[in-house]
């Protein structure tokens, strides 16, 4: 039997997002905004789009992982409530497909170490052409306008 690398799409962890409703605070220690969704806002605590009238919070996040100059903190929208969460599959959110987007490498260090802008069509391919470099620890994906934080991609492996 032989091995098939495969990868997974995490969400915001549940630790994270129950951090900052508890204390309302963000990565910064800023205050977190409370909002009515317009409809639109890209959510990363189940990876979809907000329906208009959703009560949301909009905060200062940062990926866990090393600390250096390549760590950013970004705003992201997430339920003010606890939700169901993304597709336990883990693939990528179907919403989010045909979404142009920056696909960033990172390796142990926490520094990028490759990276592609993709039109949305076929973001599995992109993923795996990223990952398929052995020093490439997680993929972030990226806002193209804004550049914030849409989801994180880790190699899960089958077989």
């Amino acid at each position: 039997m032989t091995n098939s690398t495969t990868f997974r799409v995490h969400a915001l962890p549940a630790a994270a997002l129950d951090t900052v409703r508890r204390t309302g605070r963000d990565a910064a220690d800023r205050p977190v905004e409370s909002l009515r969704a317009g409809g639109g806002e890209a959510l990363r605590c189940c990876l979809r789009d907000a329906d208009e009238g959703e009560e949301l919070l909009l905060f200062g996040y940062a990926p866990p992982g090393a600390a250096g100059p390549y760590r950013e903190i970004g705003p992201v929208f997430a339920h003010a409530t606890a939700c169901p969460g993304p597709d336990p599959a883990g693939g990528h959110p179907p919403a989010w497909r045909g979404r142009p987007q920056v696909l960033r490498a990172y390796d142990r260090q926490g520094r990028i170490c490759g990276g592609r802008l993709h039109d949305g069509t076929d973001p599995e391919g992109v993923i795996a052409e990223l990952l398929a470099d052995p020093t490439a620890r997680e993929l972030h994906s990226r806002n193209v306008v804004y550049g914030c934080l849409m989801f994180v991609v880790r190699r899960a492996t089958t077989g």
